[in-house]
């Protein structure tokens, strides 16, 4: 009786530890699922941020684009210019050098003669007895000829002096000219920005959200979108028709050799702005942009007339952040530039 006791106690010990060890185990699984839980939504908040971010630098990076374009085209018109004032300098130099060799020759000649009538001088003076009248009256008529080889050369030489100072003069003038129409350029196009705005006050310059600042004719967002709106409305559509009639009246009275263009700026205020369309300020103002470039094309400006650039809220005409100053910073600007 007592060893059937014994072994039916050692039976029962063994359920406990294998609760425990079933207890262990669940509370492993449990753990191991909640820094699963854990990892899964840091890396979403993580990927969520990151998205942002991307959107953002793209917008960025887009707008860099249109203004490394846009710069790139006036680069390469003055390269243009550049290269063949520099090609004419180039030839010019050329012949200068070329007329130098020939100076350089001729002052060797001379040198030459000299040396040879010095040495047939000397050989004269060594040489001349009271026989020898012949041979002098000879030595004598040679020299003559060497006088009259000397004079030769040393008009040459001055007629070649006379070309390297023309030529010297030709490279002076040529320079000059360059600058000149350069200045010319520029102040053909500071005499067409005047008239540009001049015409533009006269048909916009009653608006009260119209104005005139600088180089630039401002438009402000409320005449032209709906807040945090891209599309144009009735009364910004009409200001816009004004411009284009006058952009399109004064192309024809600027000459075709000015390379003009004009830009078109967004700007918004320092209000964050994040919707699907327009996840910061930058999409915002370039977008709004962008709606004036196409209005005035589809009025007939030319589109390689035109130029655009976002700039969000980071150009502000005012740093207050009151109602007035957020209004005059939410703005699109007109400008007439030189591409």
């Amino acid at each position: 009786m007592t060893l059937y006791n014994r072994h039916h106690r050692q039976q029962v010990d063994i359920w406990p530890g294998f609760v425990d060890a079933l207890s262990t185990l669940l509370i492993i699984i449990i753990f191991v699922l909640v820094v699963f839980v854990l990892v899964q939504f840091l890396l979403g908040h993580t990927l969520f941020g990151q998205t942002q971010e991307i959107g953002r630098l793209s917008g960025q990076l887009k707008t860099l684009n249109e203004l490394w374009a846009s710069e790139r085209k006036t680069n390469e018109t003055l390269q243009r210019d550049r290269n063949r004032l520099q090609e004419e300098l180039a030839t010019t130099r050329q012949a200068l050098e070329e007329t130098n060799k020939h100076t350089a020759d001729l002052s060797a000649r001379l040198a030459d003669a000299y040396r040879k009538a010095e040495a047939d001088a000397r050989a004269l003076a060594a040489q001349v007895t009271e026989g020898d009248t012949l041979r002098a009256a000879l030595l004598d008529q040679k020299m003559q000829a060497l006088h009259q080889e000397l004079e030769r050369l040393a008009a040459a030489l001055a007629v070649s002096d006379q070309q390297v100072a023309a030529q010297k003069t030709q490279i002076t003038t040529l320079a000059g000219q360059l600058d000149a129409a350069l200045a010319r350029k520029v102040e053909e196009l500071a005499r067409y920005r005047s008239e540009f705005f001049g015409r533009l006050r006269a048909t916009l310059g009653g608006h009260p959200g119209i104005r005139i600042e600088g180089d630039r004719f401002v438009f402000q967002s409320e005449v032209l979108f709906a807040v945090g709106s891209a599309i144009l409305g009735d009364a910004g559509k009409t200001g816009l028709d004004r411009l284009a009639a006058t952009v399109l009246e004064l192309m024809e009275r600027v000459p075709s050799d000015i390379n003009w263009v004009l830009r078109v700026d967004g700007h918004t205020d320092r209000l964050r702005i994040a919707t699907d369309r327009f996840p910061s300020n930058w999409e915002l103002s370039t977008a709004r942009a962008l709606s004036v470039l196409h209005h005035l094309i589809a009025k007939g400006v030319p589109p390689e007339r035109l130029a655009i650039a976002g700039f969000g809220a980071y150009q502000p005409l005012e740093s207050g952040s009151d109602e007035t100053a957020l209004r005059r910073n939410r703005r699109i600007e007109i400008r007439f530039d030189q591409r």
